[in-house]
């Protein structure tokens, strides 16, 4: 791209503080350098990204369709966040690289695919050891060859991009806007009905890539294993370092799952929730600076994030010391009836609103039986009342997949008030929260908070929990944490 700053940053990777090398240096590092080839080969999931794309080519024959990844975040200064890629990007291409935009060109029959990227740093240039871009700051990047071996795509520099856009006609091109300022500024909006603050052309194209993603294929379904099996074992690691007779402070359990993150995937799916005590009723509840205290509860909202992108979203709450008294089982068992029956009731066909109608009723009941309504249940599930939800808030869940709250450009008709379809994949995490300042609970249920969150395959026959390595019930919770604790700390492997 030819503009000069992107992000507050040069765009050529040079930074202001950048010494003025002497000639002598300059000419001693561009000589005795051997050439090397990144053993690479086509990805085993390249025919899934080619479907996605003919998908979305089908939905707009035509027009050319402009979808880049994003850039780099900084941090602080001249530092970045670690780049974490455009989840519609990755969903279409595969590649994980900062800067790299996707365009689609109407061809007749469908669209040809081209990815614009940034390729390795030339020995030609300075590039390779001046700028932060270059290899010996940041390592090899692939060759645009060896990109296109890997992701069985057309492969074109970076730097051509500026002459690929700029005879794009708005009428007749739909872009993915606000990843890329440089993308969005030189295809020029269309000129005409607009939706949420953008034209509405491209609005539709944000919507139609979060329709295809609410189906998972098989690849993707076993992506989503993947992180759930590896937050299993993050969940398994926190409970071996759970002290049942002190305290420990909540950022070390989320560091001990962090480790497994990093280890068995990418990173975190999303900021890890850990709560003790009081804590555990804030819903996302992201500072854990508390401390565990034996007797009270634990709630911890984490999840693995594969090395692909697809993330877990898990809840499980222990009891620090090992046993739920009977006030707390009693929370947690209307918090397990209300999940078990969302579950039970997911099938394809059903209303997505009927799963959250399933859930909240059985907490309305739980919450009656416990004395806190005001009116009878009936009147409390009245759409014109709804005064459960004092003590829930949220809704049953969302649709998981390569982004945690996953199809959130969907239209409601086809999420929110659509039905389930085989091949969704979603959470049921139906919970209770009592504040500790809420005077209109017994003293007793103050500071509890308790959800239980899986993540759930929606097949012909109803759901799978994808989950279910981990204990829901009571009484499994207790012995799997005395099991965890039993089998003492570990180091991922």
């Amino acid at each position: 791209m030819t503009e000069e700053r992107a992000n507050g940053r040069p765009t050529d990777g040079t930074e202001s503080h950048d010494p003025d090398f002497p000639e002598a240096f300059l000419s001693f590092m561009r000589e005795g350098w051997r050439d090397t080839e990144l053993p690479v080969t086509p990805r085993p999931e390249v025919p899934n990204y080619a479907k996605r794309r003919a998908a979305l080519s089908a939905a707009f024959p035509g027009e050319t369709l402009v979808i880049p990844t994003g850039n780099e975040k900084v941090r602080a200064n001249d530092t970045a966040y670690p780049f974490r890629p455009g989840s519609d990007f990755a969903y279409l291409t595969g590649d994980l690289e900062p800067d790299s935009v996707l365009v689609m060109r109407p061809n007749g029959s469908g669209h040809d695919a081209t990815l614009y990227m940034r390729p390795r740093s030339s020995r030609q240039t300075d590039e390779f050891f001046r700028s932060r871009h270059g290899e010996l700051w940041v390592g090899r990047r692939p060759t645009l060859g060896e990109k296109s071996t890997e992701l069985g795509l057309p492969t074109a520099d970076l730097t051509d991009l500026d002459a690929a856009l700029a005879d794009l006609a708005p009428g007749r091109t739909r872009v993915l806007r606000g990843f890329d300022p440089r993308v969005d500024a030189a295809v020029r909006p269309y000129d005409g009905p607009r939706a949420e603050g953008q034209p509405a052309r491209d609005r539709e194209l944000a919507i139609a890539i979060s329709e295809l993603k609410l189906v998972k294929d098989e690849w993707e379904i076993a992506q989503l294993q993947d992180a759930i099996d590896a937050t299993v074992r993050g969940f398994e690691d926190v409970a071996r370092a759970l002290p049942a007779d002190r305290g420990v402070s909540e950022r070390l359990l989320e560091g001990i799952f962090a480790l497994r993150a990093r280890h068995d995937g990418n990173d975190v799916g999303y900021g890890s929730i850990v709560g003790a005590s009081e804590h555990a009723t804030i819903l996302h509840w992201v500072h854990n600076h508390g401390t565990t205290r034996p007797g009270d509860l634990l709630l911890m909202d984490m999840g693995v994030e594969n090395r692909n992108l697809y993330t877990a979203d898990v809840t499980r709450v222990l009891p620090v010391n090992g046993r739920f008294t009977a006030l707390q089982r009693q929370v947690y068992d209307i918090v397990y009836a209300s999940q078990q029956a969302g579950m039970d009731f997911i099938k394809p066909g059903v209303k997505f609103r009927d799963v959250h109608l399933t859930c909240m009723r059985v907490l309305a009941e739980g919450l009656a039986d416990l004395g806190l309504l005001p009116v009878s249940v009936d009147e409390a599930m009245d759409e014109k009342s709804t005064v459960y939800r004092r003590w829930t808030l949220h809704g049953f869940g969302h649709m998981l997949g390569i982004d945690v709250h996953d199809c959130a450009n969907a239209r409601k008709e086809t999420y929110r008030e659509g039905t389930l379809g085989e091949g969704y994949v979603l959470t049921v995490e139906p919970g209770l929260y009592f504040q500790p300042e809420d005077e209109l609970v017994p003293e007793e249920l103050r500071g509890i908070g308790i959800r239980i969150e899986d993540d759930v395959l929606v097949t012909a026959s109803g759901a799978v929990n994808l989950s279910a390595g981990l204990p829901r019930t009571a009484d499994e919770v207790e012995t799997w944490l005395a099991a965890q604790r039993e089998a003492g700390p570990r180091l991922p492997s």
